[in-house]
């Protein structure tokens, strides 16, 4: 059974559609990545699946429960992590999952929040105030919250924004050995090498659901060609690029410089010259996930404009 299966969701706040006819499936203990750029209706999504907020149109349901009419059973069994920290600063690491083990009626409590803070590694730091943590420690706490009632579904929404890459690595390590057991994860990320960790990625842009599937399908499927041009003077090699037939994307990378394009032909005719530059060398190269990406935002319009 698919924890997620969605179809033709829609959201209008005003005259502005936030969410526009998004259709989204996520299998059982999948690990699926929502990108898109800010403002592109991710954080809106989240918040129907989790039954937050009901539609306008479309129909669906989240963990077996209908989107519309069951989303009292749906928030049940939902985990949701927004993307600012938002518990008691001045309450300890243990009595803010005190609080939040006796909003979900776990008992005995004592029990539950030993459990937690055992198994995310937060026993030791217990009698902390939770306004003195760092951001990997604050965020390590808002997934104890999140997972303390053995949710089947854990929502995260930017989680790891502001977090150091150690923090982050050793985030998605537990994020995979809780998909190990079962959770589903959908979770929203700005971040390449995080997008890179997920089963499936789904991109959104401004409403609308754009691309679905492994990293490698969305990278093949977007059908851009990737030039390296390395050598001296790439800001001048830049300059000379830009606005040439083919050429969409110039970025530099190091000591090299990445041209993308998705007419492989123009692209190999505007390159062609740069051969006879002194030391200036010219090689394929392979399209990243960031270059589809930018290509998406480049060819999307803005709805809230």
């Amino acid at each position: 059974m698919d924890a997620i299966n969605v179809t033709g969701l829609v959201k209008r706040f005003g005259d502005k559609t936030v969410v526009d006819h998004v259709t989204m499936r996520v299998a059982q203990g999948e690990i699926v990545g929502f990108l898109g750029p800010n403002g592109s209706g991710k954080t809106t999504t989240i918040r129907i699946m989790c039954g937050l907020l009901t539609p306008d149109a479309g129909e669906g349901q989240v963990l077996g429960y209908d989107l519309r009419t069951e989303s009292l059973k749906i928030k049940r069994e939902v985990g949701y992590m927004t993307q600012r920290f938002s518990f008691y600063e001045d309450l300890t690491i243990a009595e803010n999952l005190e609080f939040v083990a006796r909003l979900y009626r776990l008992r005995p409590v004592a029990e539950h929040v030993s459990r937690t803070l055992q198994e995310l590694g937060l026993t030791s730091r217990r009698n902390q105030l939770a306004g003195t943590l760092s951001g990997g420690w604050k965020q390590r706490l808002a997934l104890a919250a999140c997972i303390m009632h053995k949710p089947r579904l854990l929502l995260l929404d930017e989680p790891t924004a502001g977090v150091d890459p150690k923090a982050r690595r050793e985030f998605w390590d537990e994020i995979h050995h809780l998909a190990r057991g079962g959770l589903t994860v959908l979770v929203s990320t700005h971040y390449m090498d995080e997008a890179e960790r997920c089963h499936r990625i789904s991109y959104i842009s401004y409403g609308r659901m754009l691309a679905t599937g492994t990293v490698e399908e969305v990278v093949r499927n977007a059908g851009l060609t990737t030039f390296v041009v390395e050598g001296p003077r790439l800001d001048q090699v830049a300059e000379l690029l830009e606005g040439r037939p083919g050429v969409e994307q110039i970025a530099p990378f190091g000591a090299t410089l990445h041209v993308v394009g998705s007419d492989r032909m123009l692209l190999e005719s505007s390159l062609k010259d740069l051969a006879s530059r002194k030391e200036t060398t010219v090689r394929s190269g392979e399209t990243s996930l960031e270059d589809v990406f930018i290509q998406f935002m480049a060819r999307s319009k803005d709805n809230m404009s």
